[in-house]
């Protein structure tokens, strides 16, 4: 993902504690795909690009590299 998670977790001013929080998601796996020590399970990146208000599609393009 290359810090591209990170980058549009920045942009909404959110912390890992409010995206883990508005996606289920525990803080330290949101950290641990923000520097591309774990791959997002499908049902991961759904709950991620919901909570970014982005599409899945622009979440795992070759723009945003999540997967």
């Amino acid at each position: 993902m290359n810090g591209n998670l990170r980058e549009l977790r920045y942009r909404r001013a959110l912390s890992l504690t409010d995206l883990a929080q508005r996606t289920g998601v525990s803080r330290v796996t949101i950290n641990r795909i923000e520097n591309l020590r774990q791959k997002p399970m499908p049902r991961t990146i759904r709950k991620l690009a919901e909570a970014l208000n982005v599409s899945v599609e622009d979440l795992t393009s070759d723009q945003y590299r999540l997967l």
